[in-house]
């Protein structure tokens, strides 16, 4: 798995309300300063300023820009150069070509949010310059010309349950972090607490928000409870005496149901991942 030590959740903060960075940083294990959907069309030259004369900690930075082949992807870039940031999110990431022109030097978390970008997803994945894939369910669905990604009970319709699926499974097939979409019901807590914890147990390494307040749902979700703990590290220990799969606690233990428990423990051990 290529390195991707960013904490689990991830705050989106737009790039024209540099008040809001500071807070943001602070509140969350990293900031994703955007340049794309978050700014106004006529407020991106000044987000792009506010880069450079407030800046935030690069390590813990990430820099949402706007699409490959706009003018404002060029721009983008072009702010980019004076400041330190290196750890870039294409929005609507299309291709490995896409990622091509992003240049040198750059850490680049691909945004799969529509139908031609979860398709390339393995492709992207694959970009030597690609450490995480994200994907974002209410562009998907937009491109597809429909009106919502979720049902009336608030879960996820069918298409946008494959398309997070489809994510995940590129990110981890070219060992690559997966960062699962934001959860635009900033009351719904306990909503956004069970699909948190989905994602956890699937293998996504973080969640994107969109609000403070859900960070610390979202790293709740993340952190193993007690008894997990205590179970992981039950069975890992039953195995330091036993040859291949054995049974424990009635239940057939094998080198799958390790790496799960192994998987625990790290999570358990640092909110970084």
């Amino acid at each position: 798995m290529t390195d991707f030590s960013l904490g689990p959740a991830l705050l989106f903060c737009p790039a024209d309300r540099p008040d809001r960075f500071g807070k943001a940083a602070e509140r969350a294990d990293a900031v994703i300063l955007d340049l794309e959907d978050g700014v106004a069309p006529a407020d991106k030259p000044a987000a792009r300023r506010a880069l450079a004369e407030h800046p935030l900690d690069p390590e813990t930075t990430i820099v949402r820009i706007n699409p490959a082949g706009t003018v404002d992807f060029a721009d983008d870039l072009d702010a980019l150069a004076s400041t330190p940031y290196r750890t870039l999110m294409l929005a609507k990431a299309e291709s490995a070509a896409e990622i091509d022109r992003i240049g040198d030097g750059f850490r680049v978390i691909g945004l799969c949010e529509t139908a031609r970008g979860v398709l390339a997803a393995p492709d992207i994945a694959a970009h030597p310059a690609v450490v995480a894939l994200m994907w974002g369910a209410e562009d998907l669905v937009a491109s597809l010309g429909g009106t919502s990604s979720r049902t009336a009970d608030g879960r996820y319709r069918h298409v946008a349950l494959h398309a997070r699926s489809a994510v995940l499974l590129a990110a981890g097939a070219n060992g690559r972090a997966a960062i699962d979409s934001v959860y635009l019901d900033i009351e719904d807590l306990d909503g956004l607490s069970a699909e948190v914890r989905d994602a956890a147990a699937s293998g996504f390494a973080a969640t994107a928000c969109i609000h403070p307040g859900q960070v610390a749902t979202i790293r709740s979700g993340y952190a193993p409870n007690g008894a997990e703990i205590a179970a992981a590290e039950a069975v890992l220990a039953a195995a330091e005496n036993a040859a291949g799969v054995f049974r424990f606690e009635g239940r057939m233990v094998d080198e799958p149901v390790l790496r799960h428990a192994r998987s625990v423990l790290r999570r358990s051990r640092s909110g970084r991942l």
